[in-house]
C-alpha cells in the first residue's frame, strides 16, 4: 500500500488549504484513517481521524473548529480542509492508518506534504 499526501503549500495566516490523501494498492474500507503533523524540532502529533465506513471524526483540541476531515469512499481518498490557519500549524502533514481509535497510528508513514503558514 502507498499513501500519498498532497495539497500543501505556503499560505498567509487566516488562509485555507485542503490536503488530500490517496491510497494505492489497498482500499480504505473497514479502516480508520488519520492525519498527523510534524513541525521542525518537534515530535509528530495527531491532528484528526475518521472512520471510513461511518465517517465518525475526532480532532485534536488545537485544530477543532478550524479543520475538517472527510473522505470520498468511491475515490479512496481522504481530505483535510484547513481554515483559519495559524503560523503554529506549519508542519509536514502525513496521512496514515489508525491502528487503535481514535489516534493511535500505524507504523506506516507515507510521504508527507509541507504546510507553511506565514504571519
Amino acid at each position: 500500500v502507498q499513501l500519498q499526501a498532497s495539497g500543501g503549500g505556503l499560505v498567509e495566516a487566516g488562509g485555507s488549504l485542503r490536503l488530500s490523501c490517496a491510497a494505492s494498492g489497498r482500499t480504505f474500507s473497514s479502516s480508520y484513517m488519520g492525519w498527523f503533523r510534524q513541525a521542525p524540532g518537534k515530535e509528530r502529533e495527531f491532528v484528526a481521524s475518521i472512520t471510513w465506513v461511518v465517517g465518525a471524526t475526532y480532532y485534536a483540541d488545537s485544530v477543532k473548529g478550524r479543520f475538517t476531515i472527510s473522505r470520498v469512499n468511491a475515490k479512496n481518498t481522504m481530505y483535510l480542509q484547513m481554515n483559519n490557519l495559524k503560523p503554529e500549524d506549519t508542519a509536514v502533514y502525513y496521512c496514515t492508518f489508525i491502528r487503535t481509535w481514535p489516534k493511535n497510528p500505524s507504523d506506516y508513514w507515507g510521504q508527507g506534504t509541507q504546510v507553511t503558514v506565514s504571519s
